[in-house]
């Protein structure tokens, strides 16, 4: 048998079958980490996002479409408080009946120059029902409020100062000696502003007494007190104006106002 030389090997050329292969190796962890985190992130953005624009959304409708509605109602209210005081005022014989004297329709109009060019509709109670409605309310509780033609007691009122027709949103105006004037179908009853206390807890029930605590009065007299909640765009504490009654007017045929509107061109 011959013997094997060096020129009996074949040789072995390197061919493309026989470049050596890459293996796929699993991600690091650290990679498959970075890609989750990534996604969580993104997940996360886009929640902030949406909750940003449904946040932006609920702040317009509060603070702007319920204004929107809100005044449409006072208006409404507003006239038909109105007609009705002119109905009752007709003096022909077949004129209709005036219509029964209702305080959940309203009672009168409450007009502040320094605070609103607005006539203000005042109804019975301070719930959210009324409230929301974009007029003002006289208390029932914690105080039963006193009504401006008693001849003693305090005449207490609360409204909205954000949303909702926003009716006492600048109060923070009312300064001491600034006429409060509220009309009813008869009379004009001017009061006077004297103390302005800017925050008190809105437990403080002693600011809508017959006698208002914190006012400086300590005296029975005729009173008319505006509350609102403070500071703006929250309902923490309570914003509190008092005034005292200085004169009434008889209302005549032409509902003209008191001097002090008809300076403030109100």
């Amino acid at each position: 048998m011959p013997s094997s030389t060096e020129e009996d090997i074949p040789e072995v050329t390197a061919g493309p079958e026989a470049a050596p292969r890459r293996s796929h190796r699993a991600p690091k962890p650290a990679g498959r980490a970075r890609r989750r985190v990534a996604a969580v992130l993104g997940v996360i953005g886009e929640l902030l996002i949406t909750g940003g624009v449904l946040l932006g959304l609920f702040v317009a409708y509060s603070l702007w479409w319920t204004n929107v509605v809100a005044n449409r109602e006072a208006e409404r209210d507003s006239t038909t408080v109105r007609e009705s005081w002119a109905r009752s005022d007709d003096d022909g014989d077949d004129a209709t009946p005036p219509p029964e004297f209702d305080p959940a329709d309203g009672i009168g109009f409450l007009h502040v120059p320094s605070m609103s060019d607005h006539d203000i509709l005042v109804k019975e109670g301070t719930g959210l029902d009324v409230l929301n409605g974009g007029v003002a309310g006289y208390y029932e509780t914690p105080v039963e409020s006193a009504m401006p033609w008693d001849e003693e007691g305090n005449f207490t009122l609360a409204a909205h100062r954000d949303g909702h027709g926003a009716r006492f949103h600048n109060i923070h105006r009312i300064e001491q000696g600034d006429p409060i004037v509220f009309e009813t179908e008869n009379t004009w009853y001017v009061y006077e502003a004297f103390a302005v206390l800017p925050e008190t807890s809105r437990y403080n029930t002693s600011v809508i007494e017959a006698i208002p605590g914190d006012s400086g009065r300590t005296e029975a007299g005729q009173y008319i007190t505006l509350t609102t909640c403070t500071p703006i765009y929250t309902s923490r504490d309570r914003y509190i104006v008092w005034g005292e009654l200085v004169r009434t007017e008889p209302v005549d045929d032409q509902r003209t106002p008191p001097e002090e509107l008809l300076a403030a061109g109100g």
